[in-house]
């Protein structure tokens, strides 16, 4: 490890210290804000000063091995060599993770996730995908203990979801799904399919951070609101009421609706929430764009124009296009059981930015 993130990592270890004196006096502990700001630093520093203490602990023990190598007896040098060997290769690895963790982190990563399913090319097939895959989401989210709320949907006659829009909310939620936008797609035989064939069709999902007030500031008078009545299947689920609300952000022309609540009030906020999250995503990728050294990798590009997956049922096969991996789970992961999937792109995520990253740290 070169001399500069050893620097930096002594001057957070150093920090760590620091904050643990300060959440110990008096005076901080009875200002709660003041706390909660040191207690939070605290905590994001914790994992590396740990991790930094084992690594100066393994080059201590590594040091008296390599002292033993000098001995007379055979039998020794052949157990010190053995141990020099596995304190190494503790070492590198270590070594990875406290690179990786002075990187700069993604500043949304701990957010909730506004989740936009779209039904794509295909129909009345791509709408009925568009239902399996807020399922498998919806399962992958209670699996998690997180909590999801719909925002608003455009259901089909047939069951499926022209569109869907749903917040979900737990620790580390865009951390682990903001990998799933982008084009999925499906190969199956339809239900009204006759003669067997398979169909492919796609889908657009979209996952967007969640978006605070004073993070996106809209003016009131760049919006067009409209109320309207709620359409619904008909009988008592007609809404009598103009509760029904259509936010138009003039300058962007997005054009957020929604109808599930029967208070246009509520219906009103809900809009607004989807609204925040799409002008912070234009905000986030107006960044990126702007960034001299933008990563352009396979993995996290947000391009919702990109293909990332393949569902084929005849094989029981989902394919990941960007990192080459395919599982015969089709069923399991429809379930919800998205683990492997995503844990393996966020191990392609982090290896891709130690390689570009690890130099940016040394500079």
């Amino acid at each position: 490890m070169n001399n500069e993130i050893m620097v930096r990592l002594e001057k957070a270890e150093a920090r760590h210290a620091e904050l643990e004196r300060l959440m110990g006096d008096p005076q901080v502990a009875t200002n709660r804000g003041e706390y909660q700001r040191h207690a939070k630093e605290y905590a994001e520093l914790n994992r590396v000063v740990e991790r930094f203490r084992r690594y100066k602990d393994l080059l201590k023990a590594t040091e008296e091995s390599r002292a033993l190598l000098q001995e007379a007896d055979e039998e020794l040098r052949r157990m010190a060599r053995e141990e020099v060997a596995a304190l190494t290769e503790q070492q590198e690895r270590i070594e990875q993770e406290l690179v990786l963790a002075l990187l700069p982190k993604d500043p949304n990563d701990e957010k909730n996730v506004v989740l936009e399913i779209r039904a794509g090319t295909g129909g009345d097939e791509a709408a009925l995908f568009a239902a399996a895959l807020f399922r498998m989401y919806a399962k992958h989210t209670e699996m998690n203990n997180w909590r999801l709320e719909i925002l608003s949907q455009h259901p089909t006659g047939v069951g499926g979801f022209k569109e869907i829009i749903a917040l979900i909310e737990g620790k580390g939620v865009y951390r682990r799904l903001k990998y799933e936008s982008g084009v999925h797609r499906v190969q199956r035989v339809p239900i009204t399919e006759s003669q067997g064939r398979i169909h492919t069709s796609t889908v657009t999902v979209a996952v967007l951070p969640e978006a605070e007030e004073v993070e996106v500031a809209i003016d009131p008078k760049d919006l067009k609101i409209d109320v309207y009545r709620s359409s619904g299947p008909g009988g008592q689920h007609v809404n009598t009421t103009d509760s029904a609300v259509r936010i138009t952000h003039i300058p962007t022309g997005i054009v957020t609706t929604c109808q599930d609540e029967k208070s246009q009030h509520k219906n009103k906020a809900k809009a607004l929430k989807v609204l925040r999250a799409r002008l912070l995503d234009i905000q986030r990728q107006r960044q990126q764009e702007e960034m001299a050294q933008k990563r352009r990798s396979q993995v996290g590009t947000g391009d919702r124009s990109e293909r990332i997956r393949t569902y084929n049922f005849p094989q029981g096969r989902v394919t990941d296009h960007r990192i080459g991996l395919t599982l015969y789970k089709l069923e399991t992961v429809l379930e919800g059981n998205l683990g492997e999937i995503i844990n393996s792109l966020v191990s392609h995520y982090q290896a891709e930015t130690l390689q570009q990253g690890a130099k940016a740290v040394s500079q």
